[in-house]
């Protein structure tokens, strides 16, 4: 006679007598790209940073230097390389540039978010649309009103 550690053992298992879950059959998971939301594209771009400004003016200088090297991995290091070897004086102008860059994308983003001129105490460009919506709200009011009025009345009767 076999044992119970065989392998008859785990067949009779508590598991192994579990009906299976149809559900789950052929189903795939949700993969990282179907789960990922649209991105919409009126929103402003990031700004890059004082690096990036420095790469976009370094990238034409080592083509002219370089004009064999078609590797983007070689210029980026070689970018890296000389970023590393600045002195705080010599990025200084490009973290300048950086920050104007973000204070535009700020404001950029203000208007997007809805937070532009309006949020400023100024009215909309459009004042007869503004009109015409306070006025639609008061009639919409009073249509409501009556309609209660009448609601009423009939209850009475």
């Amino acid at each position: 006679m076999k044992g119970a550690g065989g392998k008859g053992a785990a067949r009779n298992s508590v598991e192994a007598l579990r009906p299976v879950d149809d559900r789950k059959v052929g189903k795939r998971k949700a993969t990282k790209k179907d789960r990922k939301a649209m991105k919409d594209p009126n929103k402003p771009k990031r700004p890059p940073s004082a690096f990036f400004v420095f790469l976009e003016e370094f990238r034409a200088v080592f083509k002219k230097e370089n004009p064999n090297v078609k590797a983007v991995s070689a210029v980026g290091k070689a970018a890296g390389e000389k970023w590393k070897s600045m002195s705080p004086a010599d990025k200084e102008p490009y973290e300048a540039k950086a920050k104007k860059l973000k204070a535009n994308y700020e404001k950029q983003m203000d208007i997007y978010n809805g937070k532009g001129s309006a949020a400023n105490g100024e009215e909309s460009k459009s004042e007869v649309h503004d009109e015409e919506e306070e006025g639609s709200a008061e009639e919409n009011q009073q249509e409501q009103d009556e309609e209660e009025e009448e609601d009423d009345d009939e209850d009475e009767d």
